[in-house]
């Protein structure tokens, strides 16, 4: 009867150690659920930013706006009578400029 017991607890200690440590153990299901979190919340992010452009593809194809808004801000486009107007700024002097 006693090796019974003993092999029993042998048992019950190999399941605790696969339990708490091994493969498939409470640390490791923790650590996934941490990825988990992360992925969905970049997957969110990305959702979210697949969302804007297919809002502006939308906005593409459907008007002449977006177009020329489009055309106006990455192109520097301008439209037939306008007058154009480019303002350059002086750099700013450092500390060390003009005191010699």
């Amino acid at each position: 009867m006693r090796w019974l017991i003993g092999i029993l607890l042998l048992f019950l200690i190999l399941l605790q150690y696969r339990l708490w440590v091994g493969e498939g153990s409470m640390a490791q299901k923790v650590e996934l659920e941490k990825k988990l979190s992360a992925q969905q919340e970049e997957n969110e992010q990305l959702k979210l930013r697949n969302q804007l452009i297919a809002d502006e593809v939308n906005n593409l194809r459907n008007g002449l706006e977006g177009i020329e808004e489009k055309a106006r801000n990455e192109l520097g486009m301008i439209k037939e009578g306008e007058t154009f107007f480019m303002v350059i700024e002086k750099p700013a002097r450092s500390a060390g400029e003009g005191l010699e």
